[in-house]
């Protein structure tokens, strides 16, 4: 499996990122699609990861379609630049993997995507406990070993996410390319594959209550609700060998929610955690849509 890995201005996450990828599975490619980050950190993390990894960056002075930049341009030349690769998992620089990864776990993947010829997407990552409280239900495929998330009107997260293992050839016979937000590729996804799939047994997760980019401008209410949420730097602990077993021995009845399942490796904010730190913010969040709308009048 090939590891992409998407980067902007978050050096100390994108370090913690590709150091899991390393120690969960050693010997895969890793190459980094960073976004022309400024911040020293970031640009220092990155001459670091250099002489072991591929580094692409969007060229300023190019403007072909490959160097649009941004998150989905990015996956865009990420896509293009493995079609003829077998299973490619995309990451970004504030998530990280939790667990080894075996060759049982690959054999599985494969399989999966054998049995299902219009399966486009299989999440890597844990569900995320915040998302039952707003009504989210899960299935379970006993022959795909895959969990499926139930119809919503939600713009994201049953047909597509951005953090995703594809098999590139199957998008292309497809005539896939990335569009520019999430609910349009997940509604480009509805119209042409069958839902996302779940792993029974994941091996990635988003860091929680991570603060917006370094370099952000940020509203006032971005900044209160930092500091409301607590919002920082929280790298998982690796799962042991017996929770790995623990993990992948349980009933599917138990859903792998991420907050009972790992841990952070030193202290960890309180559950269920957060991913956008705008989110149960209430007038904080007004506050910060307030002066977004102000800036884009006045823009």
């Amino acid at each position: 499996m090939i590891f992409c890995v998407f980067s902007f201005n978050r050096g100390r996450y994108l370090e913690n990122c590709i150091g899991s990828i390393e120690a969960c599975a050693p010997g895969s490619p890793i190459v980094i699609f960073d976004d022309n980050s400024t911040d020293p950190e970031t640009v220092q993390v990155l001459e670091k990861f250099r002489a072991k990894h591929r580094i692409i960056q969007p060229q300023r002075d190019e403007r072909s379609r490959h160097h649009l930049g941004g998150l989905y341009g990015n996956m865009q030349r990420a896509f293009e630049e493995h079609l003829d690769a077998d299973l490619v998992c995309y990451l970004q620089d504030d998530t990280q993997m939790v667990r080894r990864l075996d060759e049982d776990d690959l054999a599985g993947i494969e399989q999966t995507f054998e049995k299902a010829p219009s399966l486009s997407f299989v999440s890597p990552c844990f569900m995320k406990a915040i998302n039952f409280a707003r009504g989210a239900e899960y299935s379970y495929n006993t022959d795909l070993n895959l969990y499926f998330r139930e119809r919503s009107e939600r713009s994201a997260g049953t047909y597509f996410s951005a953090l995703l293992i594809m098999k590139p050839k199957r998008l292309k016979d497809a005539g896939w390319s990335f569009a520019q937000s999430e609910p349009a590729n997940n509604q480009q996804a509805r119209n042409q594959f069958m839902p996302m799939g779940y792993l029974h047994s994941p091996f990635a997760m988003w860091l929680p209550e991570v603060p917006a980019y370094r370099g952000k401008k940020k509203t006032l209410g971005l900044k209160l609700a930092e500091k409301k949420r607590n919002c920082g730097y929280y790298p998982f602990a690796l799962m042991s060998e017996s929770q790995i077993t623990d993990l992948k021995g349980r009933h599917e009845s138990a859903l792998p929610i991420a907050e009972d399942f790992l841990h952070c490796a030193d202290h960890e904010p309180p559950k269920p955690w957060a991913y956008n730190p705008l989110t149960n913010t209430g007038w904080i969040k007004t506050l910060n849509q307030a002066e977004v709308s102000l800036r884009r009048l006045f823009k």
